[in-house]
């Protein structure tokens, strides 16, 4: 490593970013064939947020996760930007977000689509161990905007949203125990979603393989971290669906009440759907230092991802003492 010393990542700063229009099951019940029980007892959601820009979703919660962590956006050298959304095919959406906060340093999208905090989060702890202090890691995704709104199936489930982090480096090992990323290409016609166009889904197929792969996914990580299932204190799942969430918390054999859940009230927001949902425990107080907190999701492509992270005293803010920021219309 060339007398490089190793130094890891400690999350110490968090935020979020709602729409203010709210979206509910009977707004959907008025013009479709469906009803609120229907919605509720496939999905596990009861309303949605609709509306802004993944740039402007993007700046809030970054900009909320940079003050929460006691920092300016000269601090911070380099922002990653997950989202299957972009507003633009050329430049980076990174590159608005970038500006419009004022950071100096790098900026970048990711596209792992609902897997996608997890996999950027993973990419900042390599740029960390690079030599990178501090890194903004945003997932940030208006689905909406791709959601044919006339379409039962669909419209129902996507939604709006933001969620960040700030990942500082410290010495020695950090938070991040253990990680896994996948992708299995021969299934990325089950979710796709052409130039133009509106999400289509096999949903039957995807809620098959989605437990699947969460559940082989968190084993893997849990391995590498070399700790059991029963040791964790908070599973943040992808927020898709809550008959997937709870069939993947049975086979880890981990009780619900140990689960992080917000799609209730915000739908799937794809990659920002897992800060959204670990924003909520920060800010409840449900995280404690040494807890072990499970992040594992799974997206088009079809891609996975998962990571162990042991929380840290260093987190200055750990265990939600100091509530993040939130766009107005309130944390989820």
């Amino acid at each position: 490593m060339g007398g490089r010393s190793v130094r890891g990542g400690v999350v110490t700063g968090w935020g979020t970013a709602l729409p203010e229009r709210i979206v509910t099951n009977a707004d959907f019940e008025a013009r479709l064939d469906t009803s609120d029980v229907w919605i509720t007892e496939r999905t596990g959601i009861k309303e949605r947020r609709h509306g802004g820009t993944t740039a402007g979703l993007a700046i809030d919660a970054g900009r909320a996760a940079i003050a929460h962590a006691g920092l300016q956006p000269t601090d911070i050298d380099f922002v990653l930007l997950a989202t299957t959304t972009p507003d633009h095919l050329v430049p980076s959406t990174a590159s608005e977000v970038e500006a419009e906060l004022g950071v100096p340093g790098g900026a970048a999208d990711l596209n792992a689509a609902c897997s996608g905090f997890v996999y950027a989060l993973i990419h900042a702890h390599g740029l960390i161990a690079l030599g990178l202090r501090r890194i903004l890691v945003i997932g940030s995704d208006t689905l909406s905007r791709i959601t044919d709104q006339n379409d039962r199936n669909t419209a129902v489930l996507f939604a709006d949203g933001a969620g960040a982090v700030v990942l500082e480096s410290v010495e020695g090992p950090g938070e991040l125990l253990g990680w896994d990323l996948g992708s299995d290409g021969s299934a990325r016609g089950l979710l796709t979603a052409p130039h133009g166009g509106h999400i289509g889904m096999d949903g039957k197929e995807v809620f098959r393989r989605a437990v699947r792969v969460m559940v082989d996914s968190a084993h893997r990580s849990l391995e590498r971290a070399g700790v059991d299932a029963h040791d964790v204190t908070v599973v943040v799942p992808h927020q898709a669906n809550l008959r997937i969430i709870e069939a993947a918390m049975q086979r880890l054999d981990i009780p619900m009440q140990r689960c992080a859940t917000v799609l209730h009230s915000t739908g799937n927001t794809s990659a920002a759907s897992i800060p959204l949902a670990l924003a909520h425990v920060l800010d409840g107080g449900q995280v404690d230092h040494d807890d072990l907190v499970l992040l594992v999701g799974f997206g088009a492509g079809m891609s996975w991802a998962s990571a162990v992270l042991r929380w840290d005293e260093r987190s200055r803010h750990a265990g939600g003492h100091h509530r993040g920021g939130h766009l107005t219309g309130g944390a989820p």
